[in-house]
């Protein structure tokens, strides 16, 4: 069978939802808490983890640590995790990993290793802007966000950006694998305070193009929540997970403070 993107219609496969914590943030390790969940259960699991930094992430709302003493602890604490998360994946699941040009490659083969090379969909770019620059090399503006599918078939509806050719002016073109969408910046509304917090735009963007309507979302390093807020205002079910208690706390609240978004 060749590998088919479908967004015509839900392709889903029998799921157990009573066995899964729909709409619900759980404090945890993900490796702990997905050892309970069903298998082949979600339509798209999104994650962010840590970035092997070397650094303190902190704010005045949250902080977490991302140190390791090299890259080898790095893999060896994300290996399993992701394998947990790619076998909660439906066969027809996507798995979207946010990271940067610290591990980008490490997760490339990761992924190729248990998805398969053939599941790649995309090495998307998010350009993002903000940021110092170097004298000593060209600026890092970009993040990198790994697609692959679970199998041949699998969920995609290309999302619309505006064209920028004068051809095209006025008019909408499909999304191309760089995302221009801009960071945070201190007066954004939506900014809550959690470091390393990502822009709603991006996961509106990248849930509604990776997940059927009515689907499940997975966010297994949930953070401030911006993925389940996306997930909730799009019509997608949620679920999220993070090990730390200021995350959670900042998520709930988040969610709780978002109804009329939610329940539309």
């Amino acid at each position: 069978m060749s590998r088919r993107a479908s967004p015509g219609h839900q392709i889903d496969a029998i799921t157990d939802t009573l066995a899964l914590p729909i709409g619900e943030i759980c404090l945890g390790d993900c490796l702990e808490v997905l050892s309970d969940f069903p298998q082949e259960s979600i339509d798209l699991a999104f994650l962010d983890p840590p970035f092997n930094t070397g650094k303190h992430q902190s704010t005045h709302a949250a902080s977490y640590e991302d140190t390791w003493s090299g890259i080898q602890e790095y893999l060896q604490y994300m290996r399993p995790r992701v394998e947990i998360i790619c076998h909660t994946l439906k066969p027809t699941g996507v798995i979207l990993l946010h990271c940067d040009w610290r591990t980008c490659h490490h997760f490339r083969l990761l992924l190729d290793a248990i998805l398969g090379e053939a599941n790649f969909a995309n090495h998307l770019i998010w350009s993002y802007g903000l940021g110092g620059s170097s004298p000593r090399r060209f600026a890092r503006k970009h993040d990198v966000i790994l697609f692959y599918a679970k199998g041949e078939t699998y969920f995609f509806d290309p999302p619309l950006v505006p064209a920028t050719s004068n051809r095209m002016k006025g008019q909408m073109k499909k999304a191309t694998d760089v995302i221009e969408i801009p960071s945070i910046n201190n007066m954004a509304a939506e900014r809550v305070g959690y470091p390393t917090q990502k822009p709603l735009a991006l996961l509106d963007m990248l849930v509604r193009a990776c997940c059927p309507e009515h689907g499940i979302v997975l966010d297994a390093f949930c953070g401030s929540g911006t993925t389940l807020l996306a997930a909730s205002r799009s019509g997608r079910q949620f679920i999220g997970i993070d090990r730390n208690e200021e995350a959670v706390r900042i998520a709930r609240t988040r969610i709780k403070k978002a109804p009329d978004e939610i329940n539309h």
